[in-house]
Protein backbone atom coordinates (compact mmCIF):
# COMPACT_ATOMS: atom_id res chain seq x y z
CA UNK A 1 0.00 0.00 0.00
CA UNK A 2 2.85 2.77 0.69
CA UNK A 3 4.06 1.47 -3.20
CA UNK A 4 0.76 2.28 -4.14
CA UNK A 5 0.30 5.51 -2.60
CA UNK A 6 3.65 7.00 -3.67
CA UNK A 7 2.69 5.61 -7.64
CA UNK A 8 -0.86 7.31 -7.15
CA UNK A 9 0.39 10.61 -6.06
CA UNK A 10 2.53 11.16 -9.20
CA UNK A 11 -0.36 10.00 -11.67
CA UNK A 12 -2.52 11.91 -13.55
CA UNK A 13 -6.02 11.01 -11.59
CA UNK A 14 -4.58 12.78 -8.75
CA UNK A 15 -3.30 15.61 -10.05
CA UNK A 16 -6.89 15.95 -11.71
CA UNK A 17 -8.57 15.02 -8.32
CA UNK A 18 -6.61 17.95 -6.11
CA UNK A 19 -4.82 15.00 -4.53
CA UNK A 20 -1.62 15.89 -2.64
CA UNK A 21 -1.19 12.79 0.11
CA UNK A 22 -2.84 9.17 0.90
CA UNK A 23 -2.81 8.70 5.03
CA UNK A 24 -2.42 5.03 5.15
CA UNK A 25 -3.41 3.41 8.64
CA UNK A 26 -3.16 -0.26 9.51
CA UNK A 27 -5.74 -1.83 12.20
CA UNK A 28 -6.65 -4.80 12.78
CA UNK A 29 -10.12 -6.53 11.34
CA UNK A 30 -12.30 -6.25 14.59
CA UNK A 31 -10.98 -2.51 14.39
CA UNK A 32 -12.11 -1.22 11.12
CA UNK A 33 -16.15 -0.86 11.98
CA UNK A 34 -15.87 1.48 14.68
CA UNK A 35 -13.33 3.60 12.50
CA UNK A 36 -15.27 3.68 9.40
CA UNK A 37 -17.96 5.18 12.10
CA UNK A 38 -16.11 7.61 13.10
CA UNK A 39 -15.66 8.69 9.09
CA UNK A 40 -12.30 8.92 9.62
CA UNK A 41 -11.76 6.92 6.18
CA UNK A 42 -12.48 7.06 2.67
CA UNK A 43 -11.31 3.26 1.11
CA UNK A 44 -11.34 -0.10 2.54
CA UNK A 45 -8.62 -2.01 1.00
CA UNK A 46 -6.73 -5.13 2.41
CA UNK A 47 -8.51 -8.01 3.90
CA UNK A 48 -10.71 -10.69 2.85
CA UNK A 49 -14.19 -10.46 1.13
CA UNK A 50 -15.66 -12.23 4.64
CA UNK A 51 -14.52 -8.90 6.34
CA UNK A 52 -15.91 -6.74 3.14
CA UNK A 53 -19.07 -8.55 3.45
CA UNK A 54 -20.07 -8.41 6.63
CA UNK A 55 -18.85 -4.10 6.64
CA UNK A 56 -21.70 -4.48 3.20
CA UNK A 57 -24.19 -6.01 5.55
CA UNK A 58 -23.33 -3.73 8.22
CA UNK A 59 -24.54 -0.65 5.92
CA UNK A 60 -20.62 1.00 5.95
CA UNK A 61 -20.25 0.81 2.41
CA UNK A 62 -21.27 2.77 -0.09
CA UNK A 63 -21.73 1.99 -4.06
CA UNK A 64 -19.35 3.29 -6.63
CA UNK A 65 -20.78 6.51 -9.16
CA UNK A 66 -17.92 7.94 -10.16
CA UNK A 67 -17.65 6.97 -14.25
CA UNK A 68 -14.33 6.24 -14.07
CA UNK A 69 -14.40 3.99 -11.05
CA UNK A 70 -17.03 2.18 -13.05
CA UNK A 71 -15.25 1.86 -15.93
CA UNK A 72 -12.35 0.24 -14.12
CA UNK A 73 -14.64 -1.77 -12.19
CA UNK A 74 -15.90 -2.86 -15.35
CA UNK A 75 -12.37 -4.34 -16.40
CA UNK A 76 -12.45 -6.50 -13.89
CA UNK A 77 -13.99 -10.37 -14.54
CA UNK A 78 -17.66 -10.94 -12.67
CA UNK A 79 -16.49 -13.90 -11.45
CA UNK A 80 -12.69 -15.99 -11.25
CA UNK A 81 -13.03 -20.13 -11.25
CA UNK A 82 -16.45 -19.75 -10.09
CA UNK A 83 -16.30 -16.91 -7.01
CA UNK A 84 -17.45 -13.80 -7.16
CA UNK A 85 -15.21 -10.60 -7.81
CA UNK A 86 -17.86 -8.03 -7.36
CA UNK A 87 -20.21 -7.29 -4.53
CA UNK A 88 -23.33 -6.05 -5.73
CA UNK A 89 -26.73 -5.08 -4.39
CA UNK A 90 -30.26 -6.13 -6.47
CA UNK A 91 -30.19 -2.72 -8.31
CA UNK A 92 -26.33 -3.89 -9.41
CA UNK A 93 -24.72 -1.17 -7.60
CA UNK A 94 -21.12 -2.29 -7.33
CA UNK A 95 -20.11 -1.99 -3.18
CA UNK A 96 -16.39 -3.77 -3.51
CA UNK A 97 -14.61 -4.78 -6.80
CA UNK A 98 -11.58 -7.22 -6.07
CA UNK A 99 -8.13 -5.27 -6.67
CA UNK A 100 -6.37 -8.94 -6.34
CA UNK A 101 -7.06 -12.55 -6.63
CA UNK A 102 -5.53 -14.99 -4.00
CA UNK A 103 -5.84 -18.69 -3.72
CA UNK A 104 -5.14 -20.59 -0.19
CA UNK A 105 -3.11 -23.52 0.21
CA UNK A 106 0.20 -24.24 1.94
CA UNK A 107 4.06 -22.99 1.60
CA UNK A 108 6.81 -25.68 2.01
CA UNK A 109 10.56 -25.33 2.25
CA UNK A 110 11.60 -28.59 0.52
CA UNK A 111 15.28 -28.77 2.35
CA UNK A 112 13.51 -28.80 5.94
CA UNK A 113 10.90 -31.65 4.51
CA UNK A 114 14.32 -33.49 3.66
CA UNK A 115 15.52 -33.10 6.88
CA UNK A 116 12.54 -34.73 8.97
CA UNK A 117 11.97 -37.44 6.61
CA UNK A 118 8.56 -35.94 5.14
CA UNK A 119 6.66 -36.30 2.08
CA UNK A 120 5.45 -32.98 0.54
CA UNK A 121 1.93 -32.68 1.84
CA UNK A 122 -0.95 -32.55 -0.46
CA UNK A 123 -4.80 -31.91 1.50
CA UNK A 124 -4.85 -29.70 4.69
CA UNK A 125 -5.42 -33.26 6.22
CA UNK A 126 -1.96 -34.11 5.17
CA UNK A 127 -1.15 -30.93 8.29
CA UNK A 128 -3.14 -32.93 10.64
CA UNK A 129 -1.69 -36.14 10.18
CA UNK A 130 0.79 -38.08 12.80
CA UNK A 131 3.60 -37.99 10.11
CA UNK A 132 4.00 -34.34 10.37
CA UNK A 133 3.82 -35.33 14.20
CA UNK A 134 6.83 -37.09 14.46
CA UNK A 135 9.30 -33.97 14.58
CA UNK A 136 7.34 -32.93 17.29
CA UNK A 137 7.60 -36.02 19.03
CA UNK A 138 11.27 -37.21 18.09
CA UNK A 139 12.82 -33.56 18.15
CA UNK A 140 10.68 -31.61 19.78
CA UNK A 141 10.21 -29.10 17.03
CA UNK A 142 6.95 -28.55 15.18
CA UNK A 143 6.76 -28.92 11.37
CA UNK A 144 3.90 -26.63 10.74
CA UNK A 145 3.05 -23.27 11.33
CA UNK A 146 -0.04 -21.31 11.26
CA UNK A 147 -1.61 -18.30 12.60
CA UNK A 148 -4.26 -16.77 14.89
CA UNK A 149 -7.19 -16.28 13.27
CA UNK A 150 -7.91 -13.27 15.47
CA UNK A 151 -4.99 -11.69 13.81
CA UNK A 152 -5.11 -13.00 10.23
CA UNK A 153 -8.28 -12.80 7.82
CA UNK A 154 -6.25 -15.14 5.19
CA UNK A 155 -5.51 -18.25 8.41
CA UNK A 156 -9.47 -17.13 9.09
CA UNK A 157 -10.42 -17.84 5.39
CA UNK A 158 -8.29 -20.98 5.23
CA UNK A 159 -9.71 -22.56 8.75
CA UNK A 160 -13.68 -21.64 7.09
CA UNK A 161 -12.58 -23.43 4.10
CA UNK A 162 -11.64 -26.73 6.15
CA UNK A 163 -14.69 -26.26 8.15
CA UNK A 164 -16.24 -26.71 5.00
CA UNK A 165 -14.27 -29.05 3.00
CA UNK A 166 -14.39 -31.62 6.19
CA UNK A 167 -17.90 -30.68 7.75
CA UNK A 168 -17.84 -28.59 10.98
CA UNK A 169 -16.97 -32.27 13.33
CA UNK A 170 -14.48 -33.44 10.94
CA UNK A 171 -12.96 -30.11 10.51
CA UNK A 172 -12.51 -28.74 14.45
CA UNK A 173 -10.54 -32.42 14.16
CA UNK A 174 -8.27 -31.61 11.43
CA UNK A 175 -7.67 -27.49 12.90
CA UNK A 176 -7.69 -28.93 16.18
CA UNK A 177 -4.52 -31.41 15.29
CA UNK A 178 -2.95 -28.98 12.65
CA UNK A 179 -2.39 -26.89 15.73
CA UNK A 180 -1.13 -29.79 18.39
CA UNK A 181 1.46 -30.06 15.19
CA UNK A 182 2.27 -26.77 14.69
CA UNK A 183 4.08 -23.41 15.87
CA UNK A 184 1.12 -20.99 16.27
CA UNK A 185 2.53 -17.22 15.28
CA UNK A 186 0.46 -14.15 15.52
CA UNK A 187 0.68 -13.14 11.52
CA UNK A 188 0.42 -14.67 8.65
CA UNK A 189 3.59 -12.68 7.86
CA UNK A 190 5.18 -14.36 10.41
CA UNK A 191 4.49 -18.10 8.92
CA UNK A 192 5.85 -17.28 5.63
CA UNK A 193 8.91 -15.86 7.05
CA UNK A 194 9.18 -19.05 9.29
CA UNK A 195 9.52 -20.87 6.26
CA UNK A 196 11.39 -18.95 4.21
CA UNK A 197 13.91 -19.65 6.95
CA UNK A 198 13.25 -22.99 7.45
CA UNK A 199 12.23 -22.96 11.47
CA UNK A 200 9.49 -24.85 9.95
CA UNK A 201 9.30 -27.08 7.04
CA UNK A 202 5.79 -26.26 6.37
CA UNK A 203 3.39 -23.00 6.89
CA UNK A 204 -0.33 -22.40 5.92
CA UNK A 205 -0.43 -19.60 3.67
CA UNK A 206 -2.12 -17.08 1.18
CA UNK A 207 -0.71 -17.52 -2.46
CA UNK A 208 1.38 -14.56 -2.85
CA UNK A 209 3.22 -14.99 -0.07
CA UNK A 210 4.22 -18.65 -1.49
CA UNK A 211 5.89 -17.10 -4.43
CA UNK A 212 7.51 -14.10 -2.61
CA UNK A 213 8.76 -17.35 -0.29
CA UNK A 214 10.22 -18.58 -3.77
CA UNK A 215 11.34 -15.50 -4.89
CA UNK A 216 13.58 -15.29 -1.79
CA UNK A 217 14.81 -18.85 -0.94
CA UNK A 218 13.84 -21.27 -4.36
CA UNK A 219 13.74 -24.43 -2.00
CA UNK A 220 9.93 -23.00 -0.99
CA UNK A 221 6.93 -23.46 -2.73
CA UNK A 222 3.62 -22.97 -2.60
CA UNK A 223 1.15 -25.99 -3.04
CA UNK A 224 -2.91 -25.27 -3.89
CA UNK A 225 -4.70 -28.55 -2.61
CA UNK A 226 -6.68 -29.37 -5.47
CA UNK A 227 -10.56 -29.84 -4.44
CA UNK A 228 -9.99 -28.00 -1.17
CA UNK A 229 -9.33 -24.75 -1.28
CA UNK A 230 -11.09 -21.42 -3.21
CA UNK A 231 -9.65 -18.59 -5.90
CA UNK A 232 -10.65 -14.89 -3.32
CA UNK A 233 -11.08 -11.62 -4.64
CA UNK A 234 -9.11 -9.27 -2.03
CA UNK A 235 -11.72 -6.25 -2.06
CA UNK A 236 -11.26 -2.26 -2.02
CA UNK A 237 -14.06 -0.26 -1.92
CA UNK A 238 -15.76 3.09 -1.08
CA UNK A 239 -16.92 2.99 2.79
CA UNK A 240 -19.88 5.30 4.18
CA UNK A 241 -19.42 8.71 5.16
CA UNK A 242 -16.36 9.02 3.30
CA UNK A 243 -14.87 12.56 3.46
CA UNK A 244 -13.67 12.62 -0.41
CA UNK A 245 -15.71 10.37 -1.75
CA UNK A 246 -14.73 11.56 -5.50
CA UNK A 247 -11.02 11.26 -4.54
CA UNK A 248 -11.68 7.88 -3.40
CA UNK A 249 -12.98 6.85 -6.41
CA UNK A 250 -10.44 8.30 -8.47
CA UNK A 251 -7.86 6.16 -6.15
CA UNK A 252 -10.10 3.10 -6.53
CA UNK A 253 -10.21 3.53 -10.47
CA UNK A 254 -6.66 3.59 -10.62
CA UNK A 255 -6.07 0.82 -8.23
CA UNK A 256 -8.12 -1.75 -10.65
CA UNK A 257 -6.36 -0.02 -13.94
CA UNK A 258 -2.60 0.91 -13.77
CA UNK A 259 -2.06 0.18 -10.37
CA UNK A 260 -2.49 -3.03 -11.04
CA UNK A 261 1.57 -3.10 -11.90
CA UNK A 262 2.16 -2.72 -8.30
CA UNK A 263 1.45 -6.46 -7.70
CA UNK A 264 4.25 -7.11 -10.35
CA UNK A 265 7.00 -6.12 -8.01
CA UNK A 266 8.90 -9.03 -7.52
CA UNK A 267 8.73 -7.79 -3.26
CA UNK A 268 4.90 -7.79 -3.52
CA UNK A 269 4.30 -10.78 -6.25
CA UNK A 270 0.18 -10.69 -5.96
CA UNK A 271 -1.68 -11.87 -8.59
CA UNK A 272 -3.57 -8.90 -10.45
CA UNK A 273 -7.52 -8.70 -10.68
CA UNK A 274 -7.47 -6.72 -14.00
CA UNK A 275 -5.81 -9.53 -16.43
CA UNK A 276 -4.90 -6.41 -18.49
CA UNK A 277 -1.88 -5.69 -16.73
CA UNK A 278 -0.35 -9.31 -18.42
CA UNK A 279 -0.29 -7.10 -21.82
CA UNK A 280 1.87 -4.35 -21.17
CA UNK A 281 5.61 -4.39 -21.08
CA UNK A 282 5.66 -4.95 -16.80
CA UNK A 283 3.37 -7.93 -17.28
CA UNK A 284 5.43 -9.46 -20.39
CA UNK A 285 8.38 -9.44 -17.84
CA UNK A 286 6.51 -11.29 -15.19
CA UNK A 287 5.93 -14.64 -17.22
CA UNK A 288 6.31 -16.56 -13.87
CA UNK A 289 3.28 -14.92 -12.20
CA UNK A 290 1.64 -15.06 -15.45
CA UNK A 291 1.63 -18.67 -14.96
CA UNK A 292 0.63 -18.53 -11.43
CA UNK A 293 -2.71 -16.13 -12.65
CA UNK A 294 -3.09 -19.26 -14.72
CA UNK A 295 -3.34 -21.82 -12.27
CA UNK A 296 -4.63 -19.93 -9.73
CA UNK A 297 -8.03 -19.41 -12.09
CA UNK A 298 -7.75 -22.92 -13.42
CA UNK A 299 -7.56 -24.25 -9.98
CA UNK A 300 -9.75 -27.19 -8.77
CA UNK A 301 -11.84 -25.36 -6.36
CA UNK A 302 -14.65 -26.64 -4.04
CA UNK A 303 -18.20 -25.44 -2.76
CA UNK A 304 -17.70 -22.19 0.00
CA UNK A 305 -20.85 -20.83 1.02
CA UNK A 306 -19.16 -17.18 1.69
CA UNK A 307 -22.57 -16.31 3.47
CA UNK A 308 -22.40 -19.44 5.59
CA UNK A 309 -18.67 -18.11 7.06
CA UNK A 310 -19.97 -15.05 8.09
CA UNK A 311 -22.67 -16.24 10.53
CA UNK A 312 -19.89 -17.46 12.29
CA UNK A 313 -16.73 -15.99 11.83
CA UNK A 314 -16.19 -14.10 15.04
CA UNK A 315 -17.48 -16.83 17.28
CA UNK A 316 -14.95 -19.63 15.39
CA UNK A 317 -11.94 -16.93 15.43
CA UNK A 318 -11.92 -16.64 19.09
CA UNK A 319 -12.98 -20.60 19.70
CA UNK A 320 -10.06 -21.17 18.31
CA UNK A 321 -7.99 -18.71 20.10
CA UNK A 322 -9.18 -20.08 23.31
CA UNK A 323 -9.52 -23.25 22.71
CA UNK A 324 -6.33 -24.44 20.69
CA UNK A 325 -4.01 -21.50 20.86
CA UNK A 326 -4.35 -19.94 24.63
CA UNK A 327 -3.83 -23.40 25.60
CA UNK A 328 -1.70 -24.65 22.74
CA UNK A 329 1.15 -26.35 25.43
CA UNK A 330 -1.49 -28.22 27.14
CA UNK A 331 -2.70 -29.98 23.25
CA UNK A 332 0.55 -30.37 22.27
CA UNK A 333 1.51 -32.57 25.38
CA UNK A 334 -1.60 -34.43 25.16
CA UNK A 335 -0.92 -34.95 21.11
CA UNK A 336 2.60 -36.47 21.91
CA UNK A 337 1.17 -38.71 24.33
CA UNK A 338 -0.86 -39.70 22.29
CA UNK A 339 1.76 -40.21 19.19
CA UNK A 340 4.75 -41.39 21.62
CA UNK A 341 2.11 -44.38 22.54
CA UNK A 342 1.33 -45.04 19.08
CA UNK A 343 4.47 -45.26 17.22
CA UNK A 344 5.68 -47.58 20.38
CA UNK A 345 2.77 -50.15 18.63
CA UNK A 346 1.51 -49.20 22.72
CA UNK A 347 -2.03 -48.04 21.09
CA UNK A 348 -3.99 -49.94 18.48
CA UNK A 349 -5.37 -48.15 15.35
CA UNK A 350 -8.67 -48.29 17.13
CA UNK A 351 -6.94 -46.88 20.25
CA UNK A 352 -5.23 -43.77 18.50
CA UNK A 353 -9.13 -42.84 16.66
CA UNK A 354 -10.46 -43.14 19.79
CA UNK A 355 -8.06 -40.90 21.80
CA UNK A 356 -7.70 -38.69 18.31
CA UNK A 357 -11.51 -38.07 18.20
CA UNK A 358 -11.72 -37.30 21.78
CA UNK A 359 -8.75 -34.47 21.27
CA UNK A 360 -10.31 -33.12 18.02
CA UNK A 361 -13.90 -32.62 19.01
CA UNK A 362 -15.69 -29.83 19.88
CA UNK A 363 -15.74 -29.23 23.47
CA UNK A 364 -18.79 -28.88 25.63
CA UNK A 365 -19.35 -26.41 28.23
CA UNK A 366 -21.49 -24.91 30.55
CA UNK A 367 -23.87 -21.76 28.71
CA UNK A 368 -23.37 -19.02 30.76
CA UNK A 369 -26.79 -17.65 30.13
CA UNK A 370 -28.21 -20.94 31.05
CA UNK A 371 -26.26 -22.34 33.31
CA UNK A 372 -26.90 -26.01 30.58
CA UNK A 373 -24.23 -27.84 29.50
CA UNK A 374 -23.71 -27.58 25.64
CA UNK A 375 -21.46 -28.24 22.68
CA UNK A 376 -20.21 -26.28 20.78
CA UNK A 377 -21.66 -26.68 17.26
CA UNK A 378 -22.49 -24.98 14.32
CA UNK A 379 -25.83 -24.01 14.88
CA UNK A 380 -24.74 -22.89 18.45
CA UNK A 381 -21.89 -20.12 16.60
CA UNK A 382 -24.74 -19.24 14.56
CA UNK A 383 -26.99 -18.64 17.05
CA UNK A 384 -25.13 -16.63 19.62
CA UNK A 385 -22.96 -14.83 16.81
CA UNK A 386 -24.69 -11.32 17.36
CA UNK A 387 -24.86 -11.34 20.97
CA UNK A 388 -21.16 -12.40 20.93
CA UNK A 389 -20.05 -9.59 18.60
CA UNK A 390 -22.23 -7.04 20.64
CA UNK A 391 -21.65 -8.35 24.33
CA UNK A 392 -18.54 -7.82 25.74
CA UNK A 393 -19.23 -9.53 28.93
CA UNK A 394 -21.02 -12.65 27.24
CA UNK A 395 -17.97 -13.21 24.85
CA UNK A 396 -15.83 -13.02 28.07
CA UNK A 397 -17.85 -15.20 29.71
CA UNK A 398 -17.89 -17.61 26.51
CA UNK A 399 -14.28 -17.81 26.13
CA UNK A 400 -13.43 -18.46 29.82
CA UNK A 401 -15.87 -21.35 29.81
CA UNK A 402 -14.62 -22.87 26.58
CA UNK A 403 -11.22 -23.07 27.62
CA UNK A 404 -11.94 -24.13 30.94
CA UNK A 405 -13.74 -27.02 29.14
CA UNK A 406 -11.02 -27.36 26.85
CA UNK A 407 -8.01 -27.67 29.44
CA UNK A 408 -10.52 -30.38 31.48
CA UNK A 409 -10.47 -32.41 27.89
CA UNK A 410 -6.67 -31.94 27.61
CA UNK A 411 -5.61 -33.12 30.97
CA UNK A 412 -8.24 -36.26 31.14
CA UNK A 413 -6.54 -37.73 28.07
CA UNK A 414 -2.48 -36.72 29.56
CA UNK A 415 -3.71 -38.23 32.69
CA UNK A 416 -5.52 -41.63 31.27
CA UNK A 417 -2.29 -41.91 29.31
CA UNK A 418 0.06 -41.48 32.38
CA UNK A 419 1.36 -38.55 31.78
Amino acid sequence: MIRAREEFLKSDLAKQYNVVDIKTIVIPPGLWKSYIEKGKADVAWGGGPTLFDYLYQEGLLQPLTLDIALKAAAEIPEEVAGTPMKRKDEQGRIYWVAAAIASFGFTVNHERLKDYGLEVPKTWSDLASPALGKPLVELGEPALGIADPTQSTSNTRMYEIILQRYGWEEGWKVLTLMAANAIVYPGSGDVRDAVIRGDIAVGITIDFYGYTARKVNPACEYIIPQGETIVNGDPIALVKGAPHPEAAQAFIAWVLTEGQKIWLSPDINRLPANPKVFETPEGKERQDLYEAYKAATQAKGMPFNDTLALMYEQVMQWYFKATLISLNDRLKEAWKLILQKYFAGELSEEEFKKYVDKLGAAVEFVDPETGQKVKFTQEYAIKIRDRFIKDAAFKDALITAWKRAALEKYMSIIKELGG
